[in-house]
């Protein structure tokens, strides 16, 4: 049995079937109903236009190593901004809805669901940018520092977005893949953008076939990924710019862990040097600041409401 306390009626009706989650359990992900309603996601393109200008709700108390952070001097570029949830209220009130909170922990089947990062994305509509092709990677990757295996993200552009537009695609049940590369970086390499090579490799190397499925995402909707699932997008191809948030949320359960002892090639995160310090002295996953609870939504007298038994 789930507790819907924090939902409403019809949110709840939103919520993943049972048979919605056993498909997330074997291909990886989900596409959503309408979580945000049109004037959410309106809001989220006009505070996102005034962040390019430079505004700021509050400004990092200091630039960790490896940040995303666009600015206007970077040019006509993919655009990738870290933190959108922590420097802008507007936007990080709209990610802390309760429905995607609950999205995401019964798709984990978690009792509870943190924000570990929230990145702003801005694709513009000029195809032969390299920029503008993601090679396929998967996001667990670039968090060695995460003891959990369920983290995942949920991909929220604020438009339709569509195979045209530079969309989201799949590799259906990649995050089951035991056997995985050993490149210094999945992403990013100019001379060998999508990186097929590495791709088709590890679905040999699992014995897998390799099923790309570009998903078409209806304005309001959301994609929910596993943190081990393969996917990328390819250039934005229509007229207008593609724009979204990449939302990277974690269960309960995730601490930061000495990545150094399962691979020494790994760096830190960028949190490590934000997030406050637990009683041994580690960086603090559940930070309230960077990293607040979405759910189970608390109530003011403190007590909390929670996802299933």
């Amino acid at each position: 049995m789930y507790d819907h306390s924090g939902l409403t009626p019809e949110e709840v009706d939103l919520l993943p079937r049972e048979e919605d989650v056993r498909i997330y359990s074997e291909r990886g992900w989900y596409l959503s109903e309408k979580l945000l309603t049109d004037d959410e996601v309106d809001a989220l393109t006009d505070a996102s236009e005034l962040y390019y200008t430079g505004q700021r709700g509050r400004e990092l108390p200091m630039r960790p190593d490896r940040l995303a952070d666009w600015t206007p001097a970077d040019g006509d570029v993919q655009r990738n901004n870290d933190y959108i949830h922590y420097q802008d209220e507007i936007i990080g009130k709209i990610l802390r809805k309760p429905i995607l909170g609950a999205v995401a922990a019964r798709l984990a089947q978690t009792h509870e669901i943190r924000v570990f990062q929230a990145t702003l994305i801005y694709k513009p509509p000029v195809a032969h940018e390299k920029s503008n092709i993601v090679s396929w990677h998967f996001d667990k990757y670039f968090w060695p520092t995460c003891s959990s295996d369920q983290m995942l993200t949920a991909f929220i552009p604020f438009h339709d977005c569509t195979e045209e537009s530079g969309t989201i695609t799949m590799v259906n049940g990649s995050h089951r893949w035991r056997h995985r590369h050993g490149a210094a970086r999945p992403v990013g390499d100019p001379q060998d953008v999508r990186r097929e090579y590495l791709l088709n490799g590890d679905a040999e190397r699992n014995d897998a076939l390799v099923e790309k499925v570009p998903v078409h995402i209806p304005k309001g909707h959301m994609t929910f990924h596993h943190c081990h699932l393969y996917h990328g997008s390819g250039p934005n191809r229509s007229p207008r710019p593609r724009r979204a948030i990449s939302f990277h949320l974690q269960d309960g359960t995730n601490t930061y862990r000495d990545h150094t002892l399962s691979d020494s090639r790994q760096e830190p995160y960028k949190h490590d040097s934000l997030v406050r310090r637990t009683p041994a002295g580690q960086p603090d996953y559940s930070d309230p600041e960077f990293c607040p609870v979405l759910w189970p939504v608390h109530t003011p007298e403190g007590e909390a409401s929670v996802t299933g038994e």
